[in-house]
Order: C-alpha cells, then structure tokens, then sequence
C-alpha cells in the first residue's frame, strides 16, 4: 500500500511537469506572435500620422468638373492617429505635434498609447521645435520623453541641448537633465540638471550650474536665468569670476546684457589683491568697474585707505571713490581718519576731500588731535600728509588749541600754518596774529611764530592780563607750557608782577621796546630782558582801568575755546573781534597825566617809580621779575 502511494506521487508530478512545460510554451509562442505583428507593421501606418497631423487644405471647388469621391464599403476609413483634444487642456494648452521620425511603433503590453519615435524625432510646439534621437510620445497627455542629441530650438536666438527632455505641453515645462546647455545670442548656461519653464520664459537649476557671457563667468548650487529679459538670479555660493577681479556672494542678481550686477546680500569683491569691497547692497557694472555701495559699505585699498559710508560711489578704472553720509576715510599707515557726510578720495593721486561735518582725527600719538573745519583736504607729499583746512578751522588735542580761517599741516617738516585772523592756545596763553605758524616736534608744539599784529595774552585773574604785541612773536613752548616769548619791532608789553610770597600784584608794568624777551617759569613771568632804546613805567595797582589795562590789538577768546574734542563743532557769529585796548603806551601815560602832575614820584607798595622811567630791580623790594637793559 505504501508503494501505490510513492507511484500516486510519482505519477501526479509527471503530470504537473508536462502541464507546466505547456504553459511555457504557449506563452513563448504568445510574445513571439505579438513582437513579430509589431515588427511587420506596415509603414503606411506611419506615412498616415504624418500626415493626420498637417493641416488639412480645404478643398476647392472647379468650375470645369464636379467629382465626387466614394469609399469602398469594404475598406473603411483609416481612424486619425493626429492628436486630440486633450481633456487635460482646460486653461487653453497648445497642442504638441509630431513633425518627424523614422520609426513609429505602439508597445501593446507596457503602454499601448505610448507611441514609441525613433530616428530624427521632431516635436513642434507653438514656436519652439523639439529635436531628438528617440521618444516616447504621449499623445493624450500632451507630453514626451525625449532621448539623446536633444534639442530645443526657439525662435532664431534661444538653443537648449541635453540628453534627456520630460516635456508637458500643457504647462510648458521642459525638464532636461544630463549635460544640459542653454545658448541665448552671447551668454551660455551650463548644468547637469534645469528646469526650463517656456510659458513664464524661465530657466532654474538646483544642482550647481554656470553662466558665461562675454565678460564673466557665474557659478552657483542654485540659479534662475530669463532668457527673455536677459535678467538672472544666483543663491549659495555664488562666485562670479572677471579677468580684473573676483566677487563672492550668497545672492547675487545679474543681467547679462548690461553686465551689472545688483548686489542683494553679503557680497565681497576682490581687485588683484589691490582693492577689497564689502557690501550688502547696491549693483557694479562689470563692464565699466563703477559701484554704487549701500548699507555702510566698505572699500579698502591696499595702501592702508579705507572708506566706510551709508552710499558709496565707487569707480575702479579713474581709481576715485566718493562716500556720502556718515563716512569715514582711515589710513591706517598714517594713522589718521577723515571725515564727513561728503567724502571724496583719489586713489592715483592720494588726495581726499571732506565736507559737511568734516573732521580729520590724527592718532598716530598718544594725543590724538581732531580738526574741523567747512572743508578739509589731504594729499601725500612723498610719503607724508598734507591737510589742509578752510573756513571756519577749529582743532583740539590736550597741549594746543586754536581757530583760524584756513589751515596748512605737513607731516613731512612737522610744520602747521594758520591764517585768517589765528588763534592759538596753549595752557594758559592766548596767541593770535594774521599769521601763525606752529613747529611741532615728536608731535609736540616747540615752537610758534605769529607775524603782523602779533599778541600773546596770559591770563593772571579775572580781570588782569599780560600781553606782549609786536610785528613779530617767536614763542617757545616746552612740555605744554610757554618758557620764553621773542617780541620783534614795537614791542609792547603790559604786566602784571607779582609778589612771590603770597602772590599777590604789586603793580602794572608798561615797557615799549624795539625788541623784547620774556622768560616764563611755573607759568608766571620770570624776567623781562629789553634793548637799551626802551621806556616803560611801573603803575600802581588801582591807577589805571578800563582801557589802560590792555594793550592795542587787545582781545580775549577764551569762550571760544576748545576745550574737548566736540567744541570743534561749535559755531560761533562771524563778526569782528572787539578790541578794547588803548592806541598806544602814551596813550595810557596821557590818561593817568593828571595824577602825575599832582606827585612827580608816585608812591606804590614796591617802591618809588619815577614819572618816564623804566623801574630797576633794585628799586622794587617785592622782587618783581627785573628788566635787563
């Protein structure tokens, strides 16, 4: 019984194998009858797509004959293989048509509605045509798939290659991959991957592309072109390579027929080494090098310049920049800083201008000093500065002070010219004259030399002042303060001595003098020396007043000092200075004739003055500075 089983089993597997062997067989027999109907298809079948898809003449009618055309009953008329109304098209979509290929054929297993082109393939759509090696047309979708040599040819400026093309006529995407190049008259696109939208005329990449016009090459991971408006558009990592300079941005807009690039983030240009330009905002024409720089842009040269303002005018090729609000123009070679609301700098020349809020600020020592003035102007002398100020000039640093018309100062020699009625201060002296030039050495003043109504003023209280007048004043300043003052021609002095125990004054002294030297120490005059042809006359104390305490070209500017860094902003009237002194020495001597004539000597608390004479240490028992002869 066991045996009749094994047989059973034996028996009914023989008999799955030849069922199952017959299967195979007639499904062999199946694939092979379908592939060769394919196969033999009749040409005609082609031909008559074709020409299904060309326009239809309409029919003309002839005077001469009528004939009319019968079918045969037995061969009915061949069903039209053009393209249909897509039921898809619902916004007015175009058609695609299928102009040429060599081999048509219908897969009846995968997709019997695919048509399967092959051989100098050409689509039209609307005025573009497709080209390719082979496709897959689907007709009712409105769309195809295009393999190899493809291309796509728009109008006689617009060329699109690749190798592959998924193509939907109804919204007119073209999505090629694989070596895909776009040539628009003079500007190229490369990418391994775009997008080209024909109905909106845009063109993106995702994937890392380029575009190569006639002056530069941009390269970026994202990037969207509009062949149409020549208009372009980069993200992420933009680089944008010219044979004058490089530019670095995260996005970057770009139109390829004016060559400007319009700057909308963090952008950096890059000039051979020479120049560096850092902006989030404006545009630079590559073909001309000029910038328009917004958004506090910065501009650095190589030779230590660098500008910094809300807008910046920048032009490469003239090498000039001009910045406007807010800007500051620092060398950092230099040590030194300009600026102003309106800035202009010459990088061929080296010459800079400031105006509106102008202020030049040298650092290069430990005392800073800070001018300011309606205009201010640099230039290099060799490898020094020149700066030049006009009207209204007001300047600080710790030691000195002054106000003048316009300003001279040169690095070179160290040397600071003032006019226009120039005053200067140092510690306690005032210095004026149409003329003042200032020696400055290890950036220190040493020495001031005021020409024409030449005047030193030192205050003593609140209301004595000694002062010197001369055609010319030669002062010497040590360490801030004044040692010594050389008076040159009509030399005149008013001073106030003092007793040098409780300094209290003990008189004023009157001294008029072809030339005068005055010695000062601790800030106090320490003695007088004069030529022989001298007079001067020891008042006392209460004798004169009012205008007899000062001489001619007398005049006290103290509130219009600087007295920090951003009092050389402060605007003061245009107006004459009033001087209260008297015309002259006799002019004093005259006033107080009166009481001269009552006591021919004069007692005062140092001693016995003798009307006209020029008092002598020895005769002054308070130890008065002397007056050497």
């Amino acid at each position: 019984m066991f045996s009749n089983k094994i047989n059973y089993i034996y028996n009914s597997f023989d008999f799955l194998v030849v069922v199952s062997y017959r299967h195979i067989v007639f499904g062999v027999l199946c694939l092979f009858t379908f592939g060769l109907q394919a196969q033999i298809r009749p040409k005609q079948l082609r031909k008559d797509v074709l020409q299904s898809q060309s326009p239809v003449k309409p029919a003309t009618k002839s005077t001469k004959s009528k004939t009319k055309t019968v079918r045969s009953k037995t061969q009915p008329a061949p069903k039209p293989l053009a393209p249909t109304v897509n039921p898809l098209n619902k916004k007015g979509a175009t058609l695609v048509y299928l102009e040429n290929s060599e081999t048509l054929s219908f897969d009846q297993v995968l997709n019997p509605e695919v048509q399967v082109l092959k051989g100098s393939v050409r689509f039209r759509h609307d005025n573009a045509l497709l080209y390719c090696d082979s496709a897959y047309f689907y007709e009712k979708a409105n769309s195809l798939d295009a393999f190899g040599h493809v291309r796509i040819v728009q109008g006689d400026t617009l060329f699109v290659y690749g190798d592959l093309l998924f193509y939907d006529g109804n919204i007119k995407l073209a999505r090629l991959r694989k070596n895909v190049r776009m040539e628009n008259r003079k500007t190229t696109l490369t990418t391994d991957s775009l997008n080209y939208d024909r109905m909106g005329n845009l063109a993106y990449y995702y994937t890392g592309g380029k575009i190569v016009d006639e002056l530069n090459t941009l390269t970026s991971v994202w990037g969207q072109y509009s062949p149409s408006s020549d208009e372009a558009l980069f993200k992420n990592k933009v680089h944008l390579k010219n044979e004058n300079f490089i530019m670095d941005a995260d996005t970057l807009k770009y139109n390829t027929k004016s060559h400007i690039a319009n700057i909308v983030g963090p952008t950096h240009i890059l000039y051979k080494e020479e120049t560096n330009i850092y902006s989030n905002l404006g545009w630079y024409n590559t073909s001309t090098e000029q910038s328009m720089l917004l958004n506090r842009s910065t501009v650095i040269h190589k030779d230590g310049k660098t500008m910094v303002g809300d807008t910046i005018f920048y032009d490469k090729k003239l090498k000039y920049g001009e910045g406007f609000t807010n800007v500051v123009l620092t060398d950092s070679v230099q040590k030194a800083t300009l600026y102003g609301d309106y800035v202009y700098y010459n990088d061929t020349t080296k010459n800079g201008l400031a105006t509106d809020s102008a202020l030049f600020v040298d650092w290069s020592d430990k005392d800073t000093m800070y001018v300011h003035a309606d205009s201010l102007f640099t230039s290099r002398d060799s490898i020094y500065d020149v700066v030049r100020g006009f009207y209204h000039v007001r300047f600080y640093r710790n030691d000195v002070q002054g106000l003048c018309d316009s300003l001279a100062y040169s690095a070179r020699d160290s040397i600071m010219n003032m006019y226009g009625e120039p005053v200067l201060w140092s510690d306690e002296n005032q210095l004026s004259g149409e003329f003042i030039k200032a020696t400055t050495k290890n950036k220190k003043v040493e020495r001031v030399e005021i020409q024409q109504a030449a005047m030193a003023v030192q205050q003593v209280d609140s209301l004595y002042f000694n002062q010197l007048s001369g055609k010319e004043i030669i002062a010497h300043i040590d360490s801030g303060q004044l040692r010594k003052v050389d008076v040159n021609g009509n030399a005149e002095t008013i001073y106030f001595p003092q007793d040098d125990k409780d300094s209290t004054l003990v008189g004023i002294n009157k001294t008029q003098s072809s030339f005068v030297v005055m010695y000062m120490k601790d800030k106090k005059v320490e003695r007088i020396v004069m030529t022989s042809a001298s007079s001067g006359i020891m008042y006392p104390l209460t004798q004169l007043t009012g205008g007899d305490l000062y001489l001619k070209n007398y005049f006290w500017l103290n509130n219009q000092r600087p007295l920090k860094k951003d009092d050389v902003f402060l605007v003061f009237p245009d107006k004459p200075r009033e001087k209260i002194g008297t015309s002259s020495l006799m002019n004093s001597s005259s006033s107080s004739s009166e009481s001269s004539n009552e006591n021919e000597n004069t007692k005062t608390k140092s001693g016995t003055i003798s009307k006209g004479s020029t008092p002598r240490s020895e005769s002054i028992n308070s130890k008065a500075p002397p007056i050497s002869r």
